[in-house]
């Protein structure tokens, strides 16, 4: 039985991690002027990933990952509270579009990684 490799799970997680954060960035931009709206996002891929792992990476010695955790700490639906117009709406085009642009790198990267990783398996059973 042919099982999923790693590779290509994590790639598709990302892939619908760029989408639904693409939706929400999209919501955003159509209640730009929408009185009382809020901007939402979700947290970053890699927060969410370790959140859906569980456990995250293991330690093997003293000084392994000692990178700043603070990232993980981030909850998964965040309401953006910066600056408000006076109709209480916070939402700002010019961030919105920043975000926009990541999350096209980030679903670029998905897919590039998806296809290389196919691209080795196909090489690998000698079909190329």
């Amino acid at each position: 039985m042919f099982i999923k490799p790693e590779v290509l799970a994590i790639a598709s997680s990302l892939s619908a991690h760029a989408a639904a954060r693409q939706a929400l960035i999209a919501e955003n931009v159509a209640n730009a002027d929408t009185p009382g709206y809020r901007a939402k996002d979700i947290a970053g891929f890699a927060a969410t990933y370790r959140e859906a792992d569980g456990a995250g990476m293991t330690r093997t010695r003293p000084g392994h990952l000692d990178a700043d955790d603070s990232a993980a700490n981030v909850s998964a639906a965040q309401v953006s509270l910066s600056e408000m117009s006076p109709n209480g709406n916070s939402v700002s085009l010019e961030t919105e579009m920043v975000k926009s642009a990541e999350v096209q790198r980030e679903h670029d990267l998905a897919l590039a990684v998806y296809g290389k990783s196919l691209d080795i398996l196909r090489a690998s059973l000698g079909r190329r």
